[in-house]
């Protein structure tokens, strides 16, 4: 094996975060490593690349034991790392970024048309053929993710590891990177990589391995392995017991909030909508399509230029997110890191930041109600962490996702859009947030789902609007919402009103 793993362990205050974990990985193979949230993924790779130094265990690599202190002598060794967020500087060139730290040098100055030569002999080996002189930030995620493979690979050139490299990407985009990953396997790299989407580590995947609370559980070829038994070794129980069922049919509730024509000039055509008390309306469509953006439009990011909202009582204001918000509307947007946490914040600081902005700050709500929230809200929606105090950022991202939800709940609104509530966690907390979704609808809150996971809509949603090229083009109900229906009126071959 190329590099190996025995007794691996990491152990922080009040967690054992690696428990005697063994892996190995081998040269010119993709090593899936799987498991929910919090089951140590990220851990162990911080442990291989120096961000973490481990408590027990040892690590070789090409037969020889290694103990990297940072995660420059991880890449000394030759264990590169590539993130979901894209780790380079967009304000610089490709070349730049490119060759950051190694460039040419003619006559004690940096060498420009040597640093572009190689730039571009290096991505001639991806496939890419681009402007190297063109800021990195200017171009598609894919690119600036091949970007930083080809770096990762000069500068190491042993071991990759991809940490959810594809979350952000489209269909094309991911086939684009796969080859690029495949490319390298066959030049004989050993690829570990991390990912929660299952159809992603099928197609790619030689071979996984599956932690859960911090053990290996599992390490197997992913030749004749079913998805059922891959989920059941993440989960530690059988998948009935987590996949939701479909909500059964209900006699619909009076409409609670009319949109009357509302839309935006280039953004998203107009449209109405009705939500009555507790429903789950759905929103599909491709990105791009204008799921998001009417999203934004409802909660007053990006105003409607057109149409009219009300309620019962009358006219509704909502030009910006204060007078959604002072309407009883609340958002967890899809960006979670960047747009819904405060992640140096403790997890009682987020949960009560919603309801401390709406009292006013010369208000400040007393420490024992915060902290009374902050437990409740941890103790109800099943957060997973040591303490309120522990910062936000230090926790999985279905926790993070929780505790977003948690600040809209402690604001008690009566309409909440949720947009992709379980876009990159596990399927445990999938499956929780499905459940809460439940939960909630039937104390009689409405819901907004936006989802790119077809099964997810069927599974909650009493309604699914679709959207097609930033026009809402048909609706489904009742025993007509179903994937097949969705994916015909997406692709133009089914619309329903």
């Amino acid at each position: 094996m190329l590099l190996s793993i025995r007794s691996l362990t990491k152990v922080f205050p009040g967690t054992r975060a690696l428990d005697d974990v063994d892996l190995d990985i081998a040269a010119g193979e993709v090593h899936a490593l799987l498991g929910e949230n919090g089951a140590g993924k990220s851990t162990l790779i911080k442990c291989l690349t120096g961000a973490y130094l481990r408590d027990g265990g040892t690590i070789t690599l090409e037969g020889a034991p290694i103990d990297p202190r940072s995660t420059l002598q991880a890449q000394e060794l030759g264990i590169g790392t590539v993130y979901q967020e894209v780790n380079l500087l967009p304000n610089l060139t490709v070349a730049q970024n490119l060759m950051f730290g190694r460039e040419p040098r003619r006559f004690g100055l940096i060498d420009m048309r040597g640093m572009r030569s190689q730039a571009r002999a290096t991505l001639a080996q991806y496939g890419l053929s681009i402007d190297v002189d063109r800021d990195l930030g200017s171009y598609s995620v894919a690119i600036q993710q091949i970007v930083a493979i080809a770096r990762a690979v000069e500068i190491s050139g042993k071991v990759l590891i991809l940490d959810e490299p594809t979350a952000s990407l489209d269909a094309a985009e991911v086939a684009m990177v796969f080859d690029v990953v495949r490319g390298l396997r066959d030049r004989g790299m050993a690829i570990v990589f991390v990912s929660h989407f299952l159809d992603q580590v099928f197609d790619l995947a030689d071979r996984v391995t599956i932690l859960r609370n911090g053990r290996r559980v599992a390490s197997q070829p992913i030749v004749g392995l079913s998805r059922m038994a891959l989920v059941e070794q993440m989960l530690g129980r059988a998948l009935e017991e987590v996949v939701a069922s479909p909500a059964p049919e209900a006699e619909q509730a009076p409409a609670m909030l009319h949109f009357d024509g509302i839309g935006r000039a280039g953004v998203v055509a107009p449209f109405d909508l009705t939500v009555a008390a507790g429903e789950v309306v759905g929103l599909a469509g491709l990105l791009g399509s204008g799921r998001t953006e009417t999203a934004e439009m409802l909660f007053g990011i990006r105003p409607a230029q057109t149409g009219t909202a009300r309620d019962a009582d009358g006219p509704l204001d909502l030009r910006h997110p204060r007078a959604a918000i002072a309407a009883g509307f609340g958002f967890a947007p899809e960006d979670r890191k960047t747009d819904g946490i405060v992640a140096d914040l403790s997890i009682r600081e987020n949960i009560i930041l919603g309801l401390q902005a709406r009292r006013g700050w010369a208000r400040p709500i007393p420490r024992a109600e915060q902290n009374r929230l902050a437990d409740d809200y941890i103790r109800q929606l099943d957060i997973r962490t040591s303490g309120r105090e522990k910062p936000i950022g230090e926790l999985s991202g279905g926790n993070q996702q929780k505790a977003v939800l948690a600040r809209w709940l402690a604001m008690n609104p009566r309409f909440l859009i949720l947009d992709e509530p379980t876009r990159g966690i596990d399927v445990g907390a999938h499956a929780e947030i499905l459940r809460l979704i439940r939960t909630l609808t039937d104390k009689g809150l409405s819901l907004l789902l936006i989802s790119s996971e077809l099964d997810e809509l069927v599974a909650v949603a009493d309604r699914v609007i679709v959207l097609r090229d930033r026009a809402h083009v048909a609706q489904l109900t009742g025993a007509a919402v179903g994937a097949d229906a969705i994916m015909h009126a997406i692709a133009g071959t089914g619309d329903a009103a």
